[in-house]
């Protein structure tokens, strides 16, 4: 609809026209309403014509929006034949679930980066289109690439390549990795504020089903405890647990070195060159401490309180001069109660090591020392069953085997031979008692507080959920492809989809669990109706509701005509 004039001798009337074509095949209007005279839309819309002009343009739109809401809610008449039988290869249920996905997608601006790569390459498929299926797919329904193909078939807006394409498209990924990882983290803050002050660390592995060594794929120390060669990956994630960037790296290598080059790049491509940061005691070895401790960077660390050097370690291990954390009140730990079970109490030690002085902060939670309490009775129960079993030895190098429990020694009868006794040793019991609820940090933060440094060092869990989801959730392995680039272009397909998901999961606030969203998205399913639009197939709950009113539009219509799908469409690529 748009705003007509016409003018006579003493007026100039305004009004609001539609076009169509009549029955005769010939163009048309005819008027919708009448607005009024230029004099009197003046005294309530003026002081000028344009002001007018602007007004009524206004109420085009309006009325515009009105005919089409009022086109798409008539009747739409289905008949269904009994006896009429469904033709062959005809899809009628499609996935709508990337919706969501695909509009932090374009939020990204990840249309844009494949834009910026097609300029650096020579290829005549659509990157975008899929970079953005493979990241979907992976999200609602993992597998290989070549079920991720198939898989974006059911989608309302199927595939416009062909399979061949994907593989070709690894390629390409795997060379832009880089490139893409620091353009999705800069525009990923016009999405939402990262925060980047503090940067969590840590590494994994993913094993392959093979014997031989092959390229990156080294035998290594598996997380899973597999005799299979392996590939290691370092992640960074910010303060909020979204990822930041990652690598991957050769099986065999220490894994406390991939640090440095992955920090560098975060540093000089990403320009994030101010922060704290964080991991585990396996990846915060001296030298990664040393890296991270200038005027622009420091580290919190976890710290083995078993490797401490003998002086440090009785040090920590004295229950005297600790603090409860809720009021800075000095605490005896043999002399607590019942009402602090649920507290929290520090201290803090100097430590010094051959290239740095530290900030040695210990902890100590007797919910905590309940807990290891409650697991260690259950494993000298175990090893009590394996002495009357006659069963003495270690099953693995888990160092939560029960058989560390048991000890032996040699006794002889009367000068004879030797016999081999077996006993259960409570001195190594009570030395693992003397731990039991002790936590340390080590930091080169000196004047903070030692809350906010302990909350900081407690964030730690999320890095390790995004492994969890990657692994667990998006099926990171097994890894179907087999050459290295197209491994790298996996793993970067993985991340990029860890990265969607968690901002995704930030929108909506933390309120619902990894669980909820995935089986919320993966139930997005909409029938198609004689050609004629889409019926929704899903339960509408309050996380539905959410996802709808989050991301700008709404799908849960009892019927939805393809134009009004179309726009659903455009809107969840828009910016």
């Amino acid at each position: 609809m748009k705003v007509n004039t016409s003018k006579s001798k003493n007026a100039e009337s305004f009004y609001i026209k539609q076009s169509f074509i009549d029955g005769n095949g010939k163009s048309t209007s005819r008027t919708i309403r009448k607005l009024g005279t230029l004099n009197e839309l003046l005294v309530e819309h003026g002081p000028t014509r344009d002001d007018v002009m602007a007004w009524a343009k206004e109420q085009a739109r309006i009325e515009t929006e009105k005919y089409e809401l009022e086109k798409e809610t008539l009747s739409i008449p289905v008949v269904f034949h009994p006896n009429r039988k469904i033709p062959y290869g005809e899809r009628r249920c499609f996935d709508g679930g990337y919706l969501f996905l695909q509009t932090i997608y374009y939020e990204l601006g990840m249309d844009r980066i494949c834009r910026k790569i097609r300029n650096r390459h020579h290829y005549e498929y659509d990157l975008n289109a899929i970079l953005s299926d493979l990241i979907y797919t992976r999200v609602l329904e993992p597998g290989s690439k070549r079920s991720s193909y198939a898989a974006a078939k059911k989608f309302l807006e199927p595939p416009t390549y062909e399979q061949h394409d994907i593989y070709r498209a690894l390629s390409v990924l795997a060379s832009e990795c880089d490139l893409i990882q620091s353009e999705v983290y800069k525009n990923s803050k016009s999405v939402i504020n990262r925060n980047d002050h503090i940067l969590y660390y840590d590494c994994t592995n993913y094993y392959f089903e093979i014997e031989q060594e092959e390229g990156d794929k080294k035998y290594g120390k598996s997380k899973e405890h597999r005799p299979n060669p392996i590939i290691q990956m370092g992640l960074f994630t910010d303060g909020d647990g979204i990822p930041l960037a990652f690598s991957t790296f050769p099986g065999n290598q220490n894994e406390q070195k991939s640090l440095e080059p992955l920090e560098q790049k975060v540093i000089g491509e990403f320009g994030c060159e101010k922060f704290i940061f964080c991991s585990d005691s396996g990846l915060g070895s001296e030298n990664n401490r040393l890296l991270n401790h200038t005027g622009n960077r420091a580290y919190i660390v976890t710290q083995s309180i078993k490797k401490l050097a003998a002086e440090y370690r009785e040090a920590a291990l004295n229950r005297k001069g600790f603090r409860r954390l809720s009021d800075n009140r000095l605490v005896d730990l043999d002399q607590l109660d019942e009402k602090d079970y649920e507290e929290l109490f520090y201290k803090e030690e100097p430590y010094s090591t051959k290239k740095l002085e530290n900030r040695l902060l210990i902890t100590y939670s007797p919910k905590y020392a309940a807990y290891q309490k409650e697991i260690r009775t259950k494993q000298v129960d175990r090893a009590l069953h394996m002495l009357k079993d006659g069963n003495h030895k270690k099953t693995s190098k888990n160092p939560n085997d029960p058989a560390r429990f048991i000890d032996k020694a040699a006794v002889t009868k009367d000068g004879g031979k030797a016999d081999i006794l077996y006993f259960l040793d409570e001195s190594k019991i009570a030395e693992e008692e003397r731990y039991d609820g002790l936590y340390a940090v080590c930091t080169d933060l000196f004047d903070d507080n030692p809350a906010d440094l302990l909350k900081v060092s407690e964030g730690r869990w999320q890095i390790e959920a995004c492994f969890r989801i990657m692994k667990t959730d998006f099926e990171a392995r097994p890894v179907y492809v087999r050459r290295e680039d197209c491994i790298q272009a996996h793993f970067l397909i993985c991340f990029l989809s860890l990265l969607v998901y968690r901002l995704l999961e930030k929108k909506l606030g933390g309120t619902y669990t990894c669980c909820e969203i995935l089986d919320t998205l993966r139930s997005f399913k909409f029938a198609d109706v004689q050609g004629q639009g889409f019926m929704p197939v899903y339960e509408v709950t309050e996380l539905t509701d959410r996802l709808h009113e989050l991301l700008g539009f709404a799908t849960d219509y009892e019927f939805l005509t393809k134009s009004r799908m179309k726009t659903i469409e455009k809107l969840s690529k828009q910016r």
